[in-house]
């Protein structure tokens, strides 16, 4: 409850290849945006996936104790090609819900220890 909670997520970008009508279509996926939730009715949007610690990239401080479900919602962007061609943007973004994950908020006592 006093310390930012650190958040990331783990996606890349992939390929895929399918035939439409005889020819070869390639695609070019990669994530674009990502909306995090954080289950206390704060969100943010970002352009970048977070990173672990000690990197702090993407952090949220909880004022409240308890139970909460934070999630954050992937949009993923592409391109595409047909035969090997030239890439062209796809129109618009897809997105994906991520699901939520249960995270209980407590309060950190700081202790002053002695080293003998």
């Amino acid at each position: 409850m006093n310390f930012a909670t650190n958040f990331y997520t783990e996606t890349e970008p992939f390929t895929r290849t399918i035939r439409l009508l005889g020819q070869q279509v390639d695609l070019r996926i990669r994530p674009s945006a990502f909306g995090w939730r954080f289950g206390d009715g704060e969100r943010v949007t970002t352009s970048e996936p977070g990173s672990p610690y000690p990197r702090l990239k993407i952090t949220h401080r909880y004022q409240d104790r308890g139970a909460v479900r934070p999630s954050v919602d992937t949009t993923y962007s592409a391109d595409w090609r047909v035969g090997g061609g030239p890439w062209q943007p796809v129109s618009g973004t897809v997105t994906i819900p991520g699901a939520p994950v249960a995270l209980d908020v407590v309060e950190a006592s700081p202790t002053l220890v002695g080293y003998r």
